[in-house]
């Protein structure tokens, strides 16, 4: 079950919406929640759900054998040791034992470990549980199941954000509601599911139609197509992305749960590393703060902070995928802040905002190209298909008339992964605020009717005969 689906909007959520509003106490809420949680996570299967349970079991006993005896850091290790363990065997082991394959011939056959969805997710939800016990900044949950209501909350679950105990813990235990924040929660929610339903949906539609081929056809794909290709799954990867953090937030916002932001609008970044304080924040968070620092940060020098860097960067690169293109998309963002850190600097800063912009922008567009395909075959028919290296000139017919059906919808895309929204709400509610009753009565307006509109648009979108991929599968 996915967020974007009928069965989901308009028979789950709002089952789960009427079980926290009939329920008056924080107990019943949570029991009422966890049961809703463990059947949206064991609909995928249930063999997984076990899998979850017996993960937060390993990490609740570790936990209090942190708090609670001499050794805490033999437990730590112990308990963080047996999590990374358990995701490396699911995640990693056919790519283990097919590098070995390709060099040393063995093993002949290669299982096919199926990936339990959003392994990596709650795996570094209970990490990060667990070293911030030893750390001293929450006190270990006495009650397994609400450690488990934490790890498998419906709303973050299989697709993030990484959701850190600390930040909820006492919403779990003393969460209340208020009309405005489930206002809040409602219109968040339906803006998600159209930047989901409507425009990632649709950008997906066009750079599968160029990318989701054979190295044959990708050979003879035009420069051009392969650059339109790029930019469309450049979209349809931010708002697919957002839209779940969307989603999750308004969700949380609904029931008394208040998850932090996830995305900045990344592609109005001027640098590197601005875009990744804004893209997965959360994500970047969990590095900078359980594995950036612990190596030493910026603390021992330059060369070590250049070692840390690359470090982190090879574990971003393979926490997205098994494969190898990952790690060099990875290490990629990695040699670009490392660049801007060493050598640019500040010096940058002369340079038009927009045109650093544009520049960073273009910059994720090929990283893009780096992440889309596991197959080197494919990408490196892809890059030498963008120098136009395969003898497949710069535009073709085909590409051509694919722009000109396209170009309305990616450029109303483009404007979706911009703040022009927010920007234009903004002008709205201050007008509002100073501009009289007519202003005031056309806000009101808006904030009533923009959630049921999108939310009937979005309906629309999926009851149709439309393209609904999943890219989490992945994580």
């Amino acid at each position: 079950m996915v967020f974007a689906s009928m069965l989901f909007v308009f028979l789950f959520l709002v089952a789960n919406l009427a079980s926290q509003i009939a329920l008056r106490n924080p107990r019943g809420k949570n029991i009422a929640m966890l049961v809703f949680s463990l059947v949206f996570y064991a609909w995928s299967g249930p063999r997984y759900l076990l899998l979850l349970m017996g993960m937060v079991l390993i990490c609740w006993l570790g936990a209090l054998l942190v708090e609670s005896t001499g050794r805490p850091k033999l437990w730590l290790g112990v308990t963080v040791g047996l999590c990374l363990g358990i995701l490396g065997v699911f995640k990693y082991t056919g790519f283990f034992l097919q590098n070995l394959q390709n060099v040393f011939g063995v093993p002949e056959v290669i299982p096919a470990i199926a990936l339990p969805i959003g392994i990596s997710f709650y795996t570094f939800q209970l990490i990060s549980y667990v070293v911030d016990v030893y750390r001293g900044e929450v006190q270990a949950q006495q009650k397994y199941w609400v450690l488990l209501l934490y790890a498998s909350l419906f709303h973050q679950c299989i697709a993030g954000p990484i959701v850190r105990y600390q930040d909820i813990h006492r919403d779990i235990l003393q969460r209340r509601t208020t009309p405005a924040e489930i206002s809040r929660g409602i219109s968040r929610f339906t803006v998600g599911l159209a930047k989901k339903a409507i425009l990632a949906n649709g950008c997906a539609v066009v750079a599968d139609g160029f990318f989701d081929v054979g190295v044959e056809e990708l050979a003879a794909l035009p420069a051009a197509g392969i650059l339109l290709g790029a930019f469309a799954f450049t979209l349809q990867i931010y708002l697919d992305f957002s839209a779940y953090s969307d989603m999750a937030i308004g969700m949380g916002l609904m029931c008394g749960f208040h998850y932090k932001e996830n995305f900045n609008y990344p592609y109005l970044s001027t640098s590197a590393g601005e875009f990744w304080r804004r893209w997965n924040i959360s994500l970047g968070a969990f590095f900078r703060d359980y594995v950036y620092i612990p190596l030493g940060g910026n603390r021992r020098g330059k060369l070590r902070e250049f070692g840390n860097l690359l470090i982190v960067w090879f574990l971003t690169g393979l926490w997205h995928g098994a494969s190898w293109n990952f790690v060099l998309w990875g290490l990629y963002w990695g040699a670009l802040i490392c660049i801007e850190r060493f050598l640019l600097g500040r010096r940058t800063e002369a340079v038009p905002k927009l045109l650093r912009q544009l520049f960073v922008f273009a910059l994720a567009v090929f990283g893009w190209i780096l992440f889309k395909f596991t197959d080197f075959t494919l990408l490196t028919t892809a890059l030498k298909g963008l120098l136009g290296l395969n003898g497949n000139g710069w535009m073709g017919v085909e590409v051509k008339l694919a722009f000109q059906n396209n170009v309305f919808f990616l450029l109303l895309a483009a404007i979706g992964a911009t703040a022009v929204g927010k920007n234009l709400r903004q002008i709205l509610q201050n007008l509002a605020r100073w501009g009289g009753k007519f202003f005031f009565w056309c806000n009101g307006a808006w904030e009533v009717l923009h959630p049921v509109l999108l939310l009937l648009i979005s309906a629309m979108a999926l009851a149709g005969d439309s393209y609904n991929p999943f890219l989490y599968f992945q994580f």
